[in-house]
């Protein structure tokens, strides 16, 4: 496939097998390692911290909440390390589903690519109409549905310029969201200590005095860790946006690496932190019972207009999300269309390397997801979130099969592990165990009222999709255009 004028064919950085060769893109990269890890950051960071934390530690108790996000963070630890490598030996745009389609089967690929996009898609509208509501705080008189077309439009023309332009409005919103953090894990600590300069009242120190509740450090039992664990693997989706935007990330090899690991230590100090401060000063019966989490901090440290405050930055942190999801869905499809498995018009680009058809119908199809919220909640929308809510966890763990697969092919095919440009450590036991934790996750779904529906939705739809699949073009695939094109270019 010819690149666009003015740019550089980029060549695979491992050495020459099967497991690491494939199809060339026209995407172009533009994006820095700055750009990959504010847009994993934003695609993280979202109304389930400013919103629902305090709710996680009702449940789990302030310790008990603390070492939930503690047990998420090792978790994206692990899926980073397994994407790290899987990244720089495929990277493309949309490159979750090249992963699985090449290192365990196509089918598995195709069915990886429609629950992700569906999981973006569907938190498309979700965003749209959280982020419209909150603007009601200060233009009651304007309808949601009117916030909601504005917000789609903004995100749609920020992502239709190029991918650089989406990288730096990325970087951008997702740099409001982590000044807000730092500002309270700031003041909030020392405020734990007694130090509260901007308040009249100056609180005395708490130090940890609200850890220990009438029910000891643990008041639901260690179960609520456990269930809280499940959600908090929720909250940290997004970190793999990373492996979406591979494609369009100048010097893979240097980059990707980089990002991953600096993501994952921001995840662990913005959240924990975070999490800590809030638990340390609200009591865990109170935390974000009648309004954020944050915002009942921000008032107790003195910060003046801390609602308003907050208020802007949760909306900038639906719109980062949803500028992340809509970036997501496009590359899903477009990568979708070049293996064949979706209509050729999605590979359409233009003249920057932006796939411009794959966008469009994300946008539109998003804003069909908000629809159904409204006039189907109970129905079909129940469906969707729920496919959703399962899709999260069922990526990760294709993730970490690939990788286990990918390296074993590597290897038998001759390649060296020592020529890798990234290594995922403890090789095999890392997968291995990742793979386990995520498997004991969705299992443990099936034993929470609230999640359970994931599962009865989410089987059936991956069920289907391998149907489908095979119904569509045979049990072992079919060889693709671009798997040809890139044969007789000699890759």
């Amino acid at each position: 496939m010819t690149p666009l004028p003015g740019e550089k064919t980029l060549p695979n950085v491992l050495p020459h097998t099967t497991a690491t060769q494939v199809p060339l893109r026209r995407l172009q990269r533009t994006m820095d390692a700055r750009h990959l890890i504010m847009i994993a950051l934003g695609g993280v960071i979202g109304s389930g911290l400013f919103l629902s934390s305090g709710y996680t530690i009702s449940q789990a108790g302030p310790l008990g909440a603390i070492i939930a996000y503690l047990i998420g963070a090792a978790v994206v630890y692990l899926v980073m390390a397994c994407l790290g490598e899987l990244a720089i030996a495929y990277p493309v745009s949309g490159a979750f589903h090249i992963y699985a389609a090449r290192s365990i089967g196509p089918a598995t690929g195709f069915t990886t690519a429609w629950l992700y996009w569906l999981c973006w898609v569907v938190a498309l509208g979700s965003e749209f109409t959280a982020a419209g509501i909150l603007m009601q705080r200060w233009f009651p008189g304007v309808a949601v549905w009117v916030w909601c077309l504005v917000f789609a439009a903004v995100l749609f023309v920020l992502n239709a310029i190029s991918a650089r332009v989406f990288g730096e409005a990325e970087f951008w919103f997702s740099l409001v969201k982590v000044v807000a953090i730092v500002v309270l894990i700031v003041l909030g600590a020392a405020a734990v200590f007694g130090f509260t300069p901007l308040s009249a009242e100056h609180p005395p120190a708490l130090l940890f005095s609200n850890f220990e509740t009438p029910g000891g450090l643990f008041p639901n039992g260690f179960s609520g860790v456990l269930i809280t664990s499940l959600a908090v693997f929720y909250a940290f989706s997004g970190s793999e946006l990373i492996g979406v935007a591979a494609g369009e990330t100048k010097d893979p090899a240097k980059n990707i690496p980089k990002a991953l690991r600096s993501t994952v230590l921001r995840l662990v100090v913005l959240f924990v932190g975070a999490i800590a401060v809030v638990a340390a000063i609200l009591p865990y019966d109170q935390a974000g019972v009648t309004s954020s989490p944050f915002v009942d901090v921000f008032q107790y440290v003195g910060v003046p207009f801390a609602p308003d405050i907050m208020n802007f930055v949760i909306i900038t942190a639906l719109l980062s999300a949803g500028n992340s999801g809509l970036f997501s869905c496009a590359r899903m499809l477009f990568s979708l269309a070049e293996e064949g498995h979706a209509p050729k018009a999605l590979t359409r680009l233009t003249k920057r390397g932006v796939p411009i058809v794959a966008l469009s119908v994300s946008i539109l199809i998003g804003m069909v997801s908000l629809l159904t919220s409204v006039i189907a909640a109970g129905t079909v929308y129940l469906v969707l979130v729920s496919i959703a809510g399962f899709a999260v966890v069922a990526v990760w763990m294709s993730i970490v099969a690939s990788l286990y697969f990918h390296r074993r092919k590597f290897v038998r095919e001759g390649g060296r592990v020592a020529d890798l440009a990234y290594r995922t450590p403890l090789y095999p036991v890392l997968p291995i165990v990742a793979f386990a934790l995520l498997l004991v996750s969705v299992i443990a779904i099936a034993f929470d009222p609230n999640q359970v529906a994931a599962l009865y939705f989410g089987l059936p739809f991956v069920g289907a999709c391998y149907l489908y699949f095979w119904w569509r073009h045979g049990r072992k695939g079919r060889a693709t255009a671009s798997d040809h094109e890139s044969e007789s270019l000699g890759v």
